[in-house]
Parts: C-alpha cells; structure tokens; sequence
C-alpha cells in the first residue's frame, strides 16, 4: 500500500498532532451539557478520531461517573489548572457554568491548549476581549458551543436567505419565553460532594441555596447565566448574523425595555425587549421575551425582508427548516455556503468542525472572534436594561459613546484566586 501523502500545511503544528493523528482531549465540566459533551467525544473515540485523557469537575460524584464513563486510565482532576498543566493533552472541552468560561478558556489558551467552550463565550465585553486576545497570541484554535452552524436545517436557511431568496432583509424579529423570577431563598451547608467555592469561582460569593443556583439554575441570575438572551440569545444571534453575513457588523445602538429587576436570586426580567440598530448595512434586529410566537420549539426568529418573510424554528437545529428552503438549490454562480454537515447529530459536526480545523490550522465555524461579537449582543442587550436607557456603541473601539456609567461595566471585579 503506498504511504498517505499529507501536504505540508496539515503537518504537526506547534508541536501538535498532525492531520493522521489523534487529539488527546481533556473535558472540563462533565456535568448537564458536559456529560452530552464527553458523550459526543466517547462516539468520537469511536472513530478513532479523539483520546480522551482527563476529566475535571467541582461535584466528586459526576467526577466519579465520567471517569467511569471513560474507562481505564482516565485521570480526574478537582482543580482544572492541574489539569492544563498535562502535557499530553492537546485541547480541552469546557462545558461549565456561564461564568466560568472565559476564565477557563483564557487559562487554557494560555496552556497551549486548542478550546472548544460552551457558549456563551462570556459574561462581559472584556472577558470576550481576553478570549480573543489569548487565543491569537497562542496560536489556539477556539470553537465555541453555537452548535446551530452545523446543523443541516440552519444551513439549508443560511443557503436560502444568502442567495436572496427573501431580498433584502431589513429587519429579524426573535421571540422567547419569559424568564422565571425570584427563586428559593432558603440557605444551607453545600453537599459533601461539591466544591462551593471552586463552582462560584469568578463569581462574589455567596451561600449555597439549594435549587437557586447549582447544578443548571445560574441561568436566571443576571451575574452568571443572564437569563435567556445570553443563553439561547447565543444561538439565535449566530444564526442570524451567519444567515445576513454579519459575523463582522456591529450594532450602532441598543435598546432595552422589560419588566423590573426581579428581587431574589434569579433577577432576571421575565419580559424583555432590546431592539438593535446596525448601520452600513442598515438593518435591525429585535428581541422580545415572550414576542410574537411564529414557530415551535419555545423560541425562534423571523426574517423580513423586502420580498418575502421567513420562520425559523429554535436556532435551526432540532426542527427542519421549511419546505421551501429544504427543497432549495442555489443556482449557477450562487452563494455556497460553508457545510459542516456530514453527521445527523449536529454536536458531532460541530466538535468535527473544531477537530478538523486544529489540523488545518484554521478557523472553525464558531470561532472565538465571532462569538465575541455574538454574546456582546446579549451582554450590551443586558447593560441597556440594567442602565434603564438606550445605548450608543462604537463597535470597531469595543466602547460606549458618551456613556462613562456604561463604559465601567464592560468588565466587573473578580474574586482574585479566580481571576484572568
């Protein structure tokens, strides 16, 4: 059999694994989303495709599952910096809370570990800020967890609106359910398992409440998981600004409306609605929670433009695109969008998008750079409602206009073991 012949540019890069070999991962947070995550890797190890070499997680008894879950000679970690300090450990998957993801993902960058990190990519302009900058100074391939660019259905919308099947479109309007509000208040001893203070990490502390914040309820706290605009809001607002070819556009200004900070843990609004103005091309989009409810699924978005109108169910991922634009073809000459596509379950596409994109020395389709502007919708979204007032921004400079109140909390203070 005659030898493969591999061009020099997929060769071992930095020292990596070149294009015929296997990444040896480390999963970090393998519970909720992080068990489906170290799933996909196992079906991965299948394929010959991974190694799996580590696990780390603050709960010892999803520690103690995943390890299993792995087989003989996984090693588990409590603290992920020892986990980065590897060196047989390629990349890393990062699936822990919201707040978590930008530290974890710089530290690992600076590691010189490739990073596939859940979205959204962050809770503030500057930790997507930090992501980026690392990511670029250490020649780290990101992938962020926008899973819906590797899905078939979004592709198949992104295919049907780039060759202006729609015209143009002039406005995208989201709706959501509403956020819930309040919560438990009743304070207790942490469980013997779990490491509170390495689970807040980042975060001020606080006490443990049962059911308030661990394992997935930080969601609806404004400080970890901002409510649904930065958690779906993340796979929305990339589909949309895939489908418009808006990866590089900025909004102009923002605007947000709801109902009053919730008092309680989860202080979140239940309603929401921020309306973003984008310039050169001039087009707008709205997010509205609950909004005007045009598909299944909870929650979705709807193309308007100046010939047609088009529903998209959810973020194009679990529920097909409609019949119009599965049946659709670009024509002679027409745009062809990037597919990444090959496997029904669009995690593995995604994770495979990542794999093939370390060995190419390329970006992937979520890269940290456009998922920076992706969650800076949702935390600019987020600052406009906290601020009570409509919002000027500089999209190029990453600051406000006039608007020193805003400006200071592009960032916010870090407990300092936890910090960047």
């Amino acid at each position: 059999m005659a030898p493969l012949v591999i061009p020099s540019g997929v060769l071992a890069w930095l020292g990596r694994p070149g294009a015929n070999e296997r990444l040896t991962l480390g999963h970090i947070g393998v519970g909720g989303m992080g068990g489906a995550h170290l799933d996909v890797s196992l079906a991965l190890r299948k394929l010959d495709s991974v190694n799996i070499a580590a696990v780390c997680e603050a709960d010892s008894n999803r520690l103690a599952a995943a390890a299993k879950k792995v087989g003989e000679g996984c090693r588990t970690y409590s603290n992920y910096r020892d986990l980065l300090e590897q060196p047989d450990i390629d990349a890393v998957v990062i699936a822990t809370p919201d707040h978590w993801h930008a530290v974890q993902a710089v530290h690992a960058c600076q590691a010189r570990k490739h990073v596939y990190v859940e979205k959204p990519a962050s809770c503030t302009v500057a930790e997507g800020r930090a992501m980026v900058a690392a990511a670029r100074q250490n020649n780290c391939v990101v992938q962020v967890g926008s899973q819906a660019r590797s899905a078939e259905p979004a592709h198949q919308v992104c295919t049907y609106i780039r060759n202006g099947m729609l015209g143009k479109v002039h406005t995208v309007t989201c709706w959501h359910t509403e956020n819930p509000s309040g919560g438990p208040t009743q304070e207790s001893p942490p469980p013997p398992e779990l490491d509170w203070d390495a689970w807040l990490g980042p975060l001020s502390w606080r006490p443990y409440i049962p059911g308030a914040y661990h394992p997935g309820n930080f969601r609806w706290m404004m400080e970890s998981g901002g409510g649904v605009i930065r958690d779906r809001g993340a796979h929305v607002m990339s589909v949309i600004l895939w489908c418009l070819d808006a990866d590089q556009q900025t909004p102009a200004t923002i605007e947000a409306t709801g109902d009053p900070r919730p008092k309680g843990v989860w202080d979140c609004p239940p309603k929401m609605k921020v309306v973003y103005q984008f310039k050169d091309p001039d087009w707008q989009l709205i997010w509205e929670q609950p909004g005007d409810v045009r598909g299944e699924g909870g929650f979705g978005m709807v193309f308007h433009g100046e010939q047609d109108t088009l529903a998209v169910s959810r973020d194009g991922t679990r529920i097909p695109a409609a019949d119009r634009v599965r049946n659709f073809q670009p024509p002679a000459g027409g745009v062809e969008v990037y597919r990444m596509a090959k496997h029904a379950d669009y995690n593995m596409n995604h994770k495979e998008d990542w794999l093939q994109a370390v060995k190419e020395v390329r970006n992937p389709c979520m890269d940290i750079d456009v998922a920076h502007r992706v969650a800076n919708l949702c935390n600019l979204g987020n600052l406009s409602y906290i601020l009570g007032r409509k919002l000027t921004w500089d999209g190029r400079a990453e600051q406000f206009v006039g608007d020193d109140e805003a400006q200071r909390m592009l960032a916010r203070p870090e407990r300092e073991k936890y910090r960047i």
